[in-house]
């Protein structure tokens, strides 16, 4: 519901016929409308800048990683040339040991060579390097690499990558280079199929290293789509990953998108021309184009900032201008509702200023009459006050000189003294300097005079009991606030019941006021008895009658009518007044001492 009112408090305050709404909201709109169409602009032009940018930077990294592989292809097919016309000079090849030696030389330079074979038309091992036995049953002549150069007579055949299995060594995973040859056999020339095996470890690093983002790959393929390489070829050949080789094999090369798995990618084709393989990019467009959606973000930014700048600047400009009237117009509200100590400094235009400036001096006028009549109602509040305390004195000195005149006679001298000493002590303690406030200490401590006098009066026939925290003994309180609701109890309560008296008086500090109760087990009063008690109605039989009215309106003349006296009573079960006064500390008056 809060954020309601505050919505309803806005859309209440504002209003369109406003100077400064009227201009702000103008301004406002023509600006946005211009930062918007430009940063549209912005954005349609270097989003095409960047991705084609993005195409160009794949293009040229599959670019180099084609150049590199066709190099490296064209090296190995110099060494099978090297082989093939070794082979073709030697005149008998199965008994030519230089030929073997020179061959083994060959395999030792290159790292990536597996071995050399040369086998006959039937699949009989003619020569090899190194010189290993063959494998049983690996049907030579079924192997794809044969099976190529038979049906490419004189073409150079690179094959897929495969488990080489011919001879009885480690088994490896290759890339067979095969042709058919003319070789001389004890001087007769026959035909034969020349294969060597290249380690496709190496062509593994070599395309491991390319890196077209955290998730995009290179794969190669051959001329009718074979894998030859892939770095997720071991789930591919399981059947756990599916690579989308059909639009890949309609590209000689060149660039497309496709989506995958609900992810854009970009898919850059190159060809390896000696070995007739694809190169095939693959980037994902979310990793590549970020600068597009970087520009997008930036550019979205840009229109947030750009808005707060421009209505800080129009709220600012704005307020400038309709500043004066407003702040005239807030000064007279505060006027309506009651502060007329405000002051008007408008600067604006010329009939704004004399406008404020009249309105001060009214203002002026209205704070000097409100202070006079302030100063005449603290005088005469003063003196009610006055008025109401020289009652309260002569009405407790009246009784309690009648009691010392009855001890007196009867000759009760002790009682006689200490009756005056507490009486003095009690006087003295109610001069307080002239002062009408006093420490809460010092109205106990005069009640406990009050009380030890009573006592000796009525001979005993009641006992008493004043508990105080210690922290509220210093706070201030008006004085004889106690005296006559204690006169009271015993004069209507105590002295007229059969039984024990007992009075107990307390003072505590209570959430944020200061709390005295009186309470006693007197004979109680009824409720028309208690209203007589605060109206005044309702007089003392030995007294003048004034007491607990008395102290109710001196209460709320010094501290306000929310705070005063309070009656609980039943007849025949005792009376509980409390006393609700504010705490107010020594440091806060400037009365008492």
């Amino acid at each position: 519901m809060k954020w309601w009112r505050a919505i309803s408090g806005f859309i209440k305050r504002f209003h369109v016929r406003k100077i400064q709404v009227l201009i702000s909201v103008s301004s406002i709109t023509i600006t946005l409308l211009v930062v918007i169409l430009v940063s549209a602009l912005l954005f349609d032009r270097f989003s095409k800048a960047a991705e084609e940018n993005t195409y160009l930077t794949i293009s040229q990294i599959i670019q180099q990683v084609t150049s590199n592989l066709e190099l490296y292809v064209t090296g190995m097919e110099d060494i099978f040339e090297v082989v093939e016309a070794k082979v073709s000079q030697v005149s008998d090849i199965r008994n030519d040991q230089e030929l073997g030696d020179q061959l083994e030389t060959i395999l030792n330079t290159r790292a990536d060579l597996v071995s050399i074979a040369l086998f006959t038309k039937d699949g009989k091992l003619v020569n090899n390097t190194p010189s290993l036995p063959m494998r049983k049953n690996t049907k030579l002549t079924e192997q794809v690499w044969f099976e190529s150069a038979e049906q490419n007579p004189g073409a150079l055949q690179f094959t897929p990558p495969h488990i080489q299995n011919l001879f009885k060594s480690d088994y490896r995973w290759v890339v067979s280079m095969s042709k058919t040859i003319t070789y001389r056999d004890n001087s007769l020339i026959k035909q034969g199929v020349l294969v060597i095996d290249i380690n496709f470890r190496t062509i593994d690093e070599f395309s491991q290293r390319v890196s077209l983002g955290k998730k995009g790959y290179v794969y190669i393929i051959d001329a009718v789509g074979n894998i030859v390489y892939h770095p997720q070829q071991q789930l591919i050949y399981a059947g756990l990953k599916y690579e989308n080789l059909e639009p890949v094999l309609n590209y000689t090369y060149g660039s497309y998108q496709d989506d995958m798995d609900g992810e854009q990618r970009i898919i850059t084709i190159q060809q390896v021309k000696p070995a007739g393989w694809k190169i095939v990019g693959v980037a994902y467009a979310d990793e590549f184009l970020t600068t597009k959606q970087e520009l997008g973000d930036f550019l979205y930014r840009f229109l947030l900032v750009a808005l707060a700048i421009i209505l800080i600047i129009n709220l600012y400009i704005s307020a400038k201008i309709s500043q004066p009237i407003a702040r005239l117009e807030k000064s007279v509200k505060m006027v309506e509702k009651g502060d007329f100590g405000t002051n008007v400094y408008v600067k604006g235009a010329y009939e704004v200023e004399q406008l404020s400036k009249r309105f001060n001096l009214m203002l002026r006028r209205i704070r000097e009459l409100m202070d006079q009549i302030i100063q005449e109602q603290e005088a005469k509040r003063k003196s009610e006050l006055n008025v109401l305390q020289s009652q309260i004195n002569p009405h407790f000195l009246y009784n309690t000189l009648n009691s010392v005149t009855r001890m007196a006679e009867m000759g009760r001298n002790e009682e006689v003294v200490t009756t005056i000493t507490s009486l003095s002590r009690f006087f003295r303690i109610s001069l307080s300097k002239g002062n009408n406030i006093i420490s809460i200490g010092d109205e106990l401590e005069h009640i406990r005079h009050y009380l030890i006098i009573q006592t000796i009066r009525f001979k005993n026939k009641f006992r008493y009991e004043i508990k105080a925290d210690e922290e509220v003994l210093q706070h201030l309180t008006l004085k004889l606030i106690l005296q006559p609701l204690v006169e009271n109890a015993i004069h209507h309560g105590i002295e007229k019941s059969a039984e024990p008296g007992y009075i107990e008086i307390s003072a505590s500090i209570v959430d944020d006021h200061v709390e005295f109760q009186i309470s006693d087990n007197g004979i109680g009063m009824n409720e028309k008895t208690l209203k007589g008690l605060l109206s005044g109605d309702t007089r003392s039989e030995r007294g003048s009658g004034v007491g607990i009215s008395n102290v109710q309106e001196r209460i709320s003349l010094y501290y306000g009518p929310s705070y005063g006296l309070h009656y609980e009573s039943e007849p025949e079960e005792g009376t509980i007044v409390t006393i609700v006064i504010p705490i107010e500390r020594a440091e806060q008056s400037g009365e008492a001492e």
